[in-house]
């Protein structure tokens, strides 16, 4: 660490931490206003702003009151314990003084939200954990993921490409659950990878890999990804199906569509149809009613499974936004169920650690839905343990994102 790299990290952090924007929107804005910045620069920034965000709760408990610069020196020091001749050539007198007083302070007791690292508001919503399951729930949020690649069958087989990648001199393993997956420390530039380059493999965490297996489309299926997004769980199940039957894309972002199209003529998929949509009632949607196999809806949730990548939404999202998204959620659920055929299946899927939005969602909607049944995930994912009625990963048990997962079927007749 330089004087240089870490003023560049002060100034970086100062820019981001308002959160009018996600936190990787903003960096990345940050890094096209200085071109100069070389890559360990960058990379020395990335890390050091990702991991005051990370621990921002702790910090801010056991400094109230900092400024970005001084979070910047707490997180050195009591975060990554750099000791204090190494920060030496960074330190102003005032900076000293601060520090020699925060570390002499006696800590009082940490209250659940430092010793979790999770908000205040999401702690009621978590209340039927014990407070020891939800530090280790916050803290395995906390922890920086790993790099998750699925294989595109298509293209290659898991084997083939953990030797391509291993032939590169890059750490990589097989993922515990997923037969498609791949796992990989750290962050390699996987984009330049002739195998990432030629369609051998997508970024996809193992959790989501396994919605995918769960929905378990046939060859000749009607699918429907209600909520595709960039599209990461519309290639997979196309490939699911060998590139045979149809599987359409639906989403409301002519961005997210857009971003799609690249992806989908790397994968090599021809049975995939992107659909821009108006909203969750749109007259494409209304056209197919009563007509598909499969339907993933893999609903805007808020996003808290994902703070391993991004820590930010512990501040960008509230309770407010919370009883938004959960309306948002049951308005879709309840039009991508009219997609589903009798003997048809809806998977319902979060990236969410919420029971409000996972397990009282599907309840609320079965209430509602009699012509709809449970299929316990036990059942249909034997290679993951102690899994129930749905399937919820957690990343200090699974090492994947926080996700959840219903599986319901329409009944025949």
């Amino acid at each position: 660490m330089t004087p240089f790299q870490f003023e560049q990290a002060h100034q970086a952090l100062q820019a981001i931490l308002p959160l009018t924007y996600p936190a990787d929107v903003s960096l990345s804005h940050y890094f096209r206003n200085h071109p100069a910045l070389g890559a360990q620069d960058r990379n020395f920034i990335a890390e050091s702003v990702f991991g005051v965000l990370r621990h921002r709760l702790w910090l801010e408990w056991r400094a109230p009151d900092a400024t970005p610069r001084q979070l910047l020196l707490a997180y050195m020091r009591l975060v990554r314990s750099l000791p204090q001749r190494e920060l030496a050539p960074m330190l102003s007198e005032a900076d000293t003084a601060w520090l020699t007083a925060l570390l002499a302070a006696a800590p009082a007791e940490q209250p659940l939200i430092a010793r979790a690292e999770l908000p205040d508001w999401v702690l009621p919503h978590l209340k039927d954990m014990s407070e020891a399951d939800i530090v280790a729930l916050g803290r395995g949020l906390r922890e920086p993921a790993p790099l998750d690649l699925r294989v595109n069958t298509l293209k290659s087989t898991r084997e083939q490409a953990l030797a391509a990648l291993q032939q590169a001199g890059w750490q990589a393993e097989p993922t515990p659950y997923s037969p498609l997956g791949i796992r990989m420390p750290g962050k390699p530039a996987i984009n330049r990878h002739p195998l990432f380059l030629e369609g051998g493999v997508e970024v996809q965490d193992e959790g989501s890999q396994l919605l995918g297996l769960l929905l378990a489309p046939k060859r000749h299926d009607m699918v429907v990804d209600f909520c595709a997004g960039a599209g990461g769980k519309t290639l997979l199940l196309g490939a699911l199906m060998a590139s045979q039957g149809r599987v359409y894309a639906f989403d409301v972002s002519e961005k997210r569509i857009n971003n799609l199209k690249p992806r989908l003529k790397r994968s090599g998929l021809s049975n995939v149809h992107p659909q821009l949509i108006a909203h969750e009632n749109d007259s494409r949607i209304k056209r197919l009613q009563g007509k598909i196999d499969k339907v993933l809806v893999d609903a805007p949730c808020s996003g808290l499974g994902t703070l391993r990548r991004n820590p930010d939404l512990k501040w960008r999202q509230s309770e407010a936004s919370l009883q938004d998204l959960l309306q948002r959620q049951a308005s879709i659920l309840e039009s991508a169920a009219r997609l589903v055929k009798p003997g048809g299946r809806l998977v319902y899927a979060t990236c969410s650690i919420l029971p409000d939005e996972n397990q009282l969602q599907i309840a609320r909607f079965l209430q509602s839905h009699p012509a709809f049944r449970v299929v316990p995930v036990s059942g249909l994912l034997s290679q993951v343990p102690q899994q129930g009625d749905y399937l919820q990963l957690y990343p200090h048990v699974h090492a994947t994102d926080g996700f959840f997962a219903a599986v319901l079927e329409r009944v025949p007749g």
